[in-house]
């Protein structure tokens, strides 16, 4: 739960935590100035050949990553396609397709230390104000590392859901989602507190 590295090596694995993360943040800004959906199908479309520069197995988790966003894919969708606006519709769910595969690729190309140390570094300001840069680090990491775990375990109840109903699960899946949340959060903890804290 600590990591989400890709056993799978890749050229992006030696670059620095901090090089990855200001593109990261570079890019998906640029995708905010992307309005129409043909330029964003063209930027969705080159984080895909980004992925498969790491191979095909290590494109296939990023895509295995990517799944448990098709309820927010459907909702915008049909959304816009009542409300009379495909073209906003297919534009807003490529730029959030776009933006959380290159949210992917970073997590599996980065350590969850060389992450730490980055947010570190960042949150050094904040210490003369009795704020632990440490801590701040480590709360920051663990919230982008919890995202896809997140999309993921709620994905696997939608489908066990599904396995045992006919029904759509809708807001039924909140409650077993929040326990699984608190859950996996009572286990980092514990591996946290085998490893020293968060110091």
């Amino acid at each position: 739960m600590l990591t989400l590295t890709s056993p799978v090596e890749t050229w992006a694995h030696p670059l620095p935590a901090g090089l990855k993360l200001a593109a990261l943040a570079l890019a998906t800004t640029g995708l905010f100035a992307l309005q129409t959906p043909p330029a964003l199908g063209l930027a969705c479309a080159l984080t895909g050949l980004l992925f498969l520069t790491g191979g095909t197995s290590f494109a296939r988790t990023g895509l295995r990553l990517l799944w448990p966003l098709w309820p927010f894919v459907v909702i915008v969708g049909l959304w816009h396609l009542w409300t009379g606006n495909p073209t906003l519709g297919a534009a807003v769910v490529l730029r959030m397709v776009t933006a959380v595969a290159l949210a992917n690729f970073v997590t599996m190309t980065t350590r969850l230390s060389e992450m730490l140390a980055v947010f570190q570094w960042l949150a050094r300001p904040l210490a003369p104000l009795g704020l632990s840069p440490r801590r701040l680090a480590l709360a920051f990491a663990l919230a982008i590392r919890f995202i896809p775990v997140m999309l993921d375990r709620l994905g696997q109840i939608g489908m066990s859901w599904r396995a045992r109903s006919p029904r759509r699960p809708r807001w039924r899946v909140l409650v077993p989602a929040t326990l699984a949340a608190l859950d996996d959060a009572d286990h980092v903890a514990e591996a946290l507190r085998a490893r020293g804290g968060a110091g």
